[in-house]
């Protein structure tokens, strides 16, 4: 396997004499000479608080003065220096994920996931993770507002008890209340309330990534909105007609670990399960498939069908009018019979109605009902279309039948499907008022604007995937006086003045109530998670009769559709304003600080386009321009944009970064649609890490398929060690030994390690003018390499950060010593030291050293003194930064085993990267100890070193990645 061609683009795939000059430049500053220069105007809104890029003052070595203020009465549970964990969730997108919140002298700077919650089993993803930016954004609503002017909470509250006797009067006719999805069970106690006053008032729901498909299919099948919770680690075949579920949904985070804990050769199993996957655009669950179809949206449809045919469902087609797919069908239809009850068929959020139908037929003729497949009653409030929901509201103020509309979360004004027109039809509502974080395009257009607490800020409760109940506790008063949900619907009510906490507390009374309430409410709130609340799965059973058609006829093979998806960054534009997302490389593309038009390499040969061509995009009679970005393994004719950019308002990064593809969107077709007409129009630069910090060697990956590893067990030991050195030995017998394992056969590339670093060692962003220039100052990265063709390549996904060699390149060429071994053989950076040559970075060869070129780290925006971890240092211009193992958290077990007189015990010590990977692919430990999980993995012999050959002998050891393909389909 070791002649395998790896390519990490497809510039490095021809090996461009672009791409060449970029690898052999070893500090690249040069832009391209067509990338405009950086205007005033624009450099001072990039200058905004929320980023932590370089001011006016990145020519300043001195430092900045910094105000203390001492305890006069210290807490007598806080002991200075060690942060206290509280339970919470993060509510998105209508169900939580459990979190432990770090807090530092009652600031809460970090999260981590919660062991004890059903959907992230002590792990977290990249949104929660920034989650915490968020909570200090400068950009935030500070203030109620009326009008356009500031006013205050109790005139708005009088304002609102003016037209609750107006409501009440008529039964709440022309009420109408619009929130995103809901599953706080507080809030459901108390819409029941306000639907008692209000018999005739309208809840409706908005979820721009939500899935209209799904709710219909349900509906269609069983009579009844059901919800459906999987059991991936039950299922050994795994088919996903378009469904991203290892990296988007609910329960990612937790499908993430349980599709692990079965890929894993290293835990002696050789009965590894398999994946396949059809999809429009390569996802992390398309990067770690056995076998991968690009394919058209619309196309899904009819593969879905075939499938069914083939499975045993005899009314559907039994082919898709393509041989190649054809053969793939039957392939997959017997490895699914062959696995009846342990396999599983999933469909796409963005897949219509028909789909989703068509995977409960299969799963119900092949026996997955009640395996890998349950379905529950709804976990969220008030079960609807999302989509036809808006419509109806829509619909409703056109025709002068609202009086007040009351808009609590959502940004209908932004995200609605264009040509649904919701900022006209809102325009004929005599009252409205919105609660958001921001001062959003929503906001503007109405008359109140209440500010939203966080949810780290607020009192509130919520449900996981599975229905579990958790207590949202909050860690901090709000900072700028912001209501929760709760509070804020309690204005149309008798007591307007009630809190989040009673509000939350009472409900729970009712539930709850009695003797032993109060040791429940405290276990509640310390566990975070409300024992016994899971929804109870369903003896149902499907109307294979009642499968839809499909919705539109099938596109011509050389038309284009266009698709669209929730941004991996920014999702549907609620973390636009957030500086850590948008810097944060996306999965597969490594595009940051913009959204894109992605189209596969035939297609834009076709089209006679490149990467980084402006085009303008024209669907069903509306227009947008975007960048171009060639995609490997982007299904041809199909072009996929994503959302959540193009702001105009909601802050100063969000302004004006991207192309708003909601602008495209039409409410008849949401998740994508055919006749799409591209013309190009111009150049527009792109900052793509892809190519920054590539490896000049072969052999960086290692790979085979698990057929392969039974034959030949050791194919990843072909390590290279020269037995001479120049570099002394050291004796770490009595001393620690830290070191890594990285299993890539789990890796889905989803970077919540690379946020949790970021927050965890006050990395700074650097603004897309600096990446464009190489210089973000990520110190773990995500480096993705591709085999194949461009058209459907196979991935693997290497996290790569400082390896602390036991021999560093990187010591001997500093002048001054500021790179230096410790006495467990860290490589540590002296930052006080450093004088900026940049030998060290010259002289690494895995390319993980950073250079503070300017003063990136914000050192005027108040609001974000709280957000630092006060373990690290906060780094001024002109010093090197990497990967330090989260030297702080070793240094805090290592105090706490020397003052209970014994060493850190395996797995005491967790890096900040390791807690928040789903997949659990990162394993810290003691080198030293022969019993530890790291020393178990690296004697696998499927353990390798990169760049061994240099005998740098690093620190850190990767598992080769096993894959598990069918043998009817490898090609011979």
């Amino acid at each position: 396997m070791s002649d395998t061609r790896y390519w990490r683009s497809l510039e490095d795939l021809a090996q461009t004499e672009e791409f060449r000059r970029a690898v052999e430049d070893e500090f690249p500053g040069r832009s391209p000479d067509w990338l405009e220069p950086v205007k005033r105007r624009d450099l001072l809104r990039l200058m905004g608080a929320s980023m932590g890029l370089a001011g006016l003052t990145g020519c300043v070595s001195i430092q900045p003065q910094e105000k203390i203020v001492p305890y006069v009465r210290q807490p007598e549970d806080l002991v200075p220096g060690r942060p206290l964990f509280f339970a919470t969730s993060m509510p998105m997108c209508g169900y939580g994920l459990g979190l432990l919140a770090e807090s530092h002298e009652g600031r809460p700077t970090k999260v981590e996931g919660n062991h004890l919650h059903p959907s992230s089993l002590g792990a977290t993803d990249a949104f929660a993770q920034a989650s915490v930016l968020s909570l200090y954004d400068p950009d935030r609503s500070q203030a109620v507002m009326y009008r356009g002017q500031i006013s205050e909470w109790p005139r708005f509250l009088g304002a609102m008890a003016g037209i609750r006797k107006q409501l009440l009067a008529r039964g709440g006719a022309g009420l109408r209340i619009l929130t995103e999805a809901n599953s706080s069970p507080t809030f459901a106690w108390q819409m029941g309330f306000l639907l008692k006053d209000y018999p005739q008032m309208k809840w409706h729901i908005w979820e721009p990534a939500g899935s209209d498909g799904a709710f219909r299919a349900s509906q269609a099948m069983f009579g009844r909105p059901l919800h459906p919770i999987y059991n991936i680690a039950a299922a050994d075949v795994i088919f996903s007609l378009d469904a991203d579920f290892l990296s988007s949904g609910p329960a990612s985070v937790r499908y993430q670990r349980e599709f692990a804990d079965r890929r894993r050769v290293t835990d002696g199993q050789n009965n590894i399960n398999r994946l396949y996957v059809a999809e429009p655009t390569l996802t992390p669950t398309g990067s770690k498939a056995d076998h991968r179809l690009p394919i058209r949206a619309s196309d899904i449809d009819s593969l879905a069908r075939a499938l069914a045919a083939a499975v045993g469902f005899a009314s559907a087609p039994a082919s898709t009018g393509d041989d190649a797919r054809d053969s793939m069908v039957r392939a997959v239809a017997a490895d699914l019979k062959a696995h009846a009850g342990r396999s599983l068929v999933i469909a796409g959020d963005g897949q219509p109605a028909p789909v989703h139908a068509l995977a409960h037929a299969m799963n119900q003729a092949l026996g997955n009902l009640g395996r890998t497949v349950q379905l529950t009653e709804p976990v969220q409030n008030a079960p609807q279309d999302v989509v036809q929901s808006l419509g109806d509201l829509v619909a409703a103020m056109r025709g002068g039948q609202v009086e007040a509309l009351v808009i609590a979360g959502a940004n209908p004004v932004y995200t609605a499907p264009a040509n649904l027109s919701f900022a006209d039809a809102m325009a004929r509502v005599p009252f409205r008022a919105h609660l958001g974080l921001y001062q959003d395009e929503t906001a503007r257009l109405c008359h109140w604007h209440v500010p939203q607490a966080h949810y780290l800020e607020a009192w509130s409760d919520v449900r996981a995937h599975d229905g579990t109940a958790s207590i949202i506790q909050p860690l901090i008063q709000p900072i700028w006086g912001g209501k929760s949900i709760h509070e804020f619907v309690t204005a149309l009510t008798d007591f307007p003045d009630q809190r989040g906490y009673e509000l939350v507390r009472n409900y729970w009374q009712t539930q709850r109530g009695g003797t032993g309430f109060e040791q429940f409410w405290r276990l509640a709130v310390h566990d975070g998670v409300v024992p016994d609340t899971a929804a109870a799965p369903l003896r149902v059973s499907a109307n294979l009769a009642a499968i839809p058609p499909p919705e539109s006829q099938s596109l011509p093979a050389d038309q284009l559709e266009l698709v669209f998806q929730p941004d991996p960054a920014v999702f549907d534009g609620r973390f636009a304003n957030n500086a850590w997302l948008q810097e944060m490389p996306k999965y597969i593309t490594k595009l940051t600080w913009d959204n894109a038009a992605y189209l596969s390499p035939r297609t834009a040969a076709r089209l006679g386009l490149q990467s980084e061509d402006l085009v303008e995009l024209t669907y069903q009679g509306r227009s947008v321009r975007a960048p171009v970005l060639i995609a490997p393994g982007q299904a041809d004719n199909s072009v996929t944009v994503t959302l959540g950019y193009g702001r105009t308002r909601g802050g100063h990064i969000a302004q004006g970064v991207g192309f708003n593809a909601y602008a495209l969107r039409t409410f008849e077709r949401p998740g994508f649609g055919g006749g799409l007409q591209v013309r190009k129009v111009g150049r527009y630069p792109l900052a793509l890490t892809q190519n920054h910090h590539a490896l000049e060697r072969a052999e960086l990956v290692k790979r085979a398929t698990l057929e392969h590893y039974r034959e030949h067990p050791d194919f990843a030991r072909h390590e290279h060690h020269p037995a001479f050195s120049i570099y002394p030995e050291y004796d770490y017998s009595k001393s620690y030994r830290w070191g890594m394992s990285i299993d890539q056969s789990v890796c889905t590339g989803c970077s919540a390690c690379v946020l949790a670093c970021v927050a965890e060692n006050n990395v700074s962003v650097v603004g897309k003018p600096e990446v464009i220039r190489g210089r973000e100052m990520h110190w773990l990265r995500i480096d993705t390499y591709f085999t194949g063709t461009p058209d459907n390549p196979e991935v693997v996904h290497q996290p790569m950060l400082c390896q602390h060699c036991e021999k560093a390149p990187c010591e001997p060429v500093c002048p001054v010593a500021a790179t230096v071994h410790d006495s467990d053989g860290l490589s540590q950076m002296v930052y006080n030291r450093c004088v900026g040559t940049r030998y060290c970075s010259n002289n690494c060869p895995y390319k993980v050293r950073r250079f503070n070129f300017l003063l990136y780290a914000d050192w005027d925006t108040e609001s974000l003194y709280a957000l630092r971890n006060p373990d690290v240092t906060v780094r001024s211009r002109g010093v090197m930064e990497k990967c330090s193992f989260c030297v702080q958290r070793i240094q805090r077990a290592k105090i706490d085993a020397e003052l209970a007189d014994r060493r850190v015990t395996d797995g005491e010590v967790v890096t900040a990267c390791q807690a928040a990977c789903p997949t659990r692919a990162i394993v810290f430990g003691d080198l030293n100890d022969p019993k530890s999980e790291l020393m178990r993995l690296r004697r696998q012999p499927t353990s390798y070193g990169v760049l061994t050959e240099l005998n740098t002998q690093p620190r850190i050891g990767y598992q080769a990645v096993i894959t598990n393909p069918n043998k009817e389909l490898v090609k011979a």
